[in-house]
């Protein structure tokens, strides 16, 4: 799953990133790649923390819609991608039925995207879930 970010800096001191789509989701790094992985760790370790919880992950915006905030002004903004099916706990293998041209484009773009079928089919049930809750 994707989530924008912003990132600012001030004089002297560390990038600040803000999630804007996970409250009270924060990191910082020394450099901008340093922010990055540090947005990542953060967001896992928030999105752990509310499956724990029993809370529903929400959806992400686009950026256009933080960015007419005032408190993102002058931040910038980037995507970072966060496997999220890692967090679903163990693993069940389920028989489900699906019309053959679908499954061939299911295979087709997990592995033109580096995916295997079943992590696709869970991203695309968490975004779905997260987009429709």
């Amino acid at each position: 799953m994707k989530y924008p970010i912003v990132i600012h800096k001030e004089k002297g001191s560390d990038y600040g990133v803000t999630v804007p789509d996970l409250e009270g989701c924060f990191s910082a790094g020394e450099s901008y790649e340093e922010a990055l992985s540090q947005a990542v760790e953060a967001i896992e370790c928030r999105i752990e923390g509310m499956l724990l919880d029993g809370e529903i992950i929400p959806k992400t915006n686009p950026i256009e819609v933080h960015q007419k905030k005032k408190e993102y002004k002058n931040g910038v903004w980037a995507l970072v991608d966060v496997d999220v099916s890692k967090f679903s706990g163990k693993a069940k293998r389920v028989n489900i039925t699906l019309p053959e041209r679908l499954l061939n484009q299911i295979d087709t773009y997990a592995d033109s995207h580096g995916e295997s079928r079943s992590g696709l089919l869970v991203h695309a049930a968490v975004e779905y879930i997260s987009t429709h809750s």
